[in-house]
């Protein structure tokens, strides 16, 4: 029986021609970045002071806001998944509501609940002294609100798509549920928190508008990258452009980062 010869795919042109251009849409502007980067004057640029004042505040805000997701984060999609939660759905849509909702919108949100005059914030002032806005923890906050549902989303995700015959089993030995949660349940959707926690540090690091929303841009304490691309902007195009670059690198590094849990999930 001879083999069935392969019919090579056809690629219609009405669909070549608009994915070719989406990808010429995404691609342009990063590739008008690289031309435009002063690669001479790069290094100066690159280690003076305020850049790396403001790329330190952004490391410790984004990975602190990372940590503050994990801690809530992973519980909640185990609620979602594997919990039974009334009213998940509704649950759910009010987790990804800051995927939608405009950045600005959620620094008011949090300035609105937690400012001096805010439901929360007040009390915070009256009670303890304490006045979270236009401060380094107001960065936190905002970089947590806006990152927590990639953390959840992706957890979540793990979850479903876990086997729990294994965690059945282990209730059956007559393990305890936190055991389970600890010993079997985490290490086998690891490779989704790890992922989660990759997209959320990303998106923490890149957050902008709830961040000067809420907590200012005050250099050494609210100024982190996306903000003094901002600031610089308008005095210097030239560091502006070398900030944009140094964020962009950061975010290629996150690509490759997930590339090896995107190829696994694929397969």
């Amino acid at each position: 029986m001879k083999p069935q010869r392969r019919i090579p795919s056809r690629r219609p042109l009405v669909l070549v021609v608009p994915a070719v251009c989406a990808l010429a849409f995404v691609v342009a502007p990063l590739l008008g970045l690289l031309l435009r980067t002063p690669w001479q004057i790069l290094p100066d640029r690159l280690f003076t002071a305020e850049v790396g004042q403001a790329l330190r505040l952004s490391l410790v805000c984004a990975s602190l806001a990372t940590l503050l997701c994990l801690i809530g984060g992973v519980p909640l999609a185990w609620l979602l998944a594997r919990g039974a939660v009334p009213g998940r759905g509704v649950i759910r849509a009010l987790i990804t509501v800051p995927l939608v909702l405009p950045p600005v919108v959620g620094g008011v949100a949090l300035l609105l609940v937690l400012g001096r005059r805010g439901m929360v914030g007040q009390y915070l002032y009256e009670w303890f002294g304490v006045t979270l806005p236009f401060t380094t923890a107001a960065a936190v906050i905002a970089e947590t609100f806006v990152a927590l549902p990639f953390l959840v989303i992706a957890v979540e995700g793990a979850l479903r798509a876990a086997d729990p015959r294994f965690e059945e089993a282990a209730a059956t030995l007559g393990a305890s549920r936190w055991l389970i949660f600890r010993r079997v349940t985490v290490p086998s959707v690891l490779p989704g928190i790890v992922a989660g926690a990759v997209l959320c540090w990303a998106r923490a690091l890149g957050e902008f508008g709830a961040t000067i929303t809420f907590a200012g841009n005050f250099p050494g304490r609210t100024t982190t990258m996306p903000l003094a691309v901002y600031l610089t902007l308008q005095t210097d195009p030239d560091e502006a452009i070398v900030l944009s670059l140094l964020l962009l690198a950061v975010s290629v590094g996150v690509l490759i980062a997930l590339r090896e849990h995107w190829i696994r999930g694929v397969a």
